[in-house]
């Protein structure tokens, strides 16, 4: 017997919006991070942090769809869904990633010249399936879980948030819910204290230190995310796509915080932003609305490209990352390429999306989906 078709849901289109403002200033931040020396003159200095960003969001928007339907749900008809949602574009990353692969300088990246095809296929292969690889299977030579497509490894976490929420934490109460969050932000808050370099960047290794970086980023914003949902009672909020926009951009393109001999002050306000301004910034956005008109068609469109441009724009910043070391290119020479693969990547990710991400989807939800005729996700799940 089928389970009954899920209800239709509003959803919220400035956190749409918001997504997409954040995944485009990654894409700055990457390029400008390929002429950086030091974290200390990076710039666009916490980009990084729209990593914590998203899994916050994630967090509320998963709250948001499934919270209230599992009566209707099981726990298996919820993978579906997550697959459904995040894994064909995976599957593509990961092969437009062994597409640039061997276009990519040797000279940063030395591995390069010494992999061959089989073994590049071999990894691109176990990518398509979400697992992380060992430092044994390193084609790059930078320790990544994914080396063809360094973002997978948020990726992952979010596939591991994902479970926790479905098999365990789902029916927590909130009192215990809330227990889990403090915890979780203690843990976050001593990671940004005590960082070796100062901040929260990381979480992209099977090594112990990275994976303690990686579930200390996921474990907090993902259940303040959920946490924020069940208690919330939002309020009107005039202009709240422009105001929420304008702070994450803030957050985001901070400049370093503290010198060289005062590290924890930068990890500080790392974990301060993930831990009471990112909340703040959903909060706001999902209490607010955009009427009609230009501002809906740009939170959509923001939306609609914020996960294909994540999940493929990192192989043309490999490529531009290692064409800068090669030839030494400082910034201002480097700008007019950087705008050209900026360019490229919203392109591409576009391109993704029409071509490949909502006709897959949309074919996946009939052939996979037990509940065939279910809908009423599609604008929901975007988000999430």
């Amino acid at each position: 017997m089928q389970p009954a078709p899920l209800p239709t849901k509003p959803h919220y289109p400035i956190l749409d919006g918001l997504r997409g403002v954040a995944a485009l200033t990654v894409v700055a931040f990457h390029l400008c991070e390929a002429h950086a020396t030091s974290h200390f003159d990076q710039v666009i200095n916490h980009g990084y942090l729209a990593v914590d960003f998203f899994f916050l969001l994630s967090g509320f928007v998963i709250g948001y769809a499934y919270d209230d339907r599992w009566g209707n749900m099981t726990v298996g008809s919820f993978f579906k869904r997550r697959l459904v949602r995040l894994q064909p574009m995976v599957v593509l990353g990961m092969l437009i990633g062994a597409g640039f692969f061997y276009f990519q300088e040797s000279a940063l990246f030395p591995l390069i010249g010494q992999t061959p095809v089989w073994k590049m296929l071999l990894v691109m292969l176990i990518g398509c399936f979400m697992v992380p690889v060992p430092p044994s299977l390193d084609v790059r030579g930078w320790h990544e879980t994914y080396p063809l497509n360094g973002p997978g490894w948020s990726l992952f976490f979010e596939y591991v948030a994902n479970v926790l929420y479905a098999t365990v934490v789902r029916r927590f109460s909130t009192v215990a819910l809330g227990i889990l969050v403090v915890l979780s932000a203690g843990a976050l808050l001593h990671l940004g204290l005590t960082s070796p370099q100062g901040d929260v960047i990381g979480g992209w290794s099977l090594e112990s230190e990275q994976l303690h970086i990686g579930f200390a980023r996921m474990m907090y914003p993902f259940f303040a995310g959920l946490l924020l949902f069940r208690l919330a009672r939002l309020r009107a909020v005039r202009h709240a796509f422009w105001w929420c926009s304008l702070a994450v951009v803030a957050v985001l393109a901070m400049p370093r915080i503290g010198s060289p001999a005062h590290l924890w002050q930068n990890g500080l306000y790392d974990a301060l932003c993930i831990i009471f301004v990112f909340p703040g910034i959903i909060f706001f956005g999902a209490s607010g609305a955009v009427l009609p008109g230009a501002a809906q068609r740009l939170c959509r469109f923001l939306g609609d490209i914020s996960y294909p441009i994540y999940i493929t724009h990192y192989p043309l910043i490999y490529t531009y990352t290692a064409w800068v070391a090669a030839h030494k290119v400082p910034l201002r020479a480097g700008l007019p390429v950087a705008a050209l693969v900026y360019l490229a990547a919203v392109a591409l990710a576009y391109a993704c999306l029409k071509l490949y991400d909502e006709p897959v989807r949309e074919w996946l939800r009939k052939k996979v989906l037990s509940d065939r005729g279910e809908t009423a996700l599609h604008r929901v799940k975007s988000q999430a």
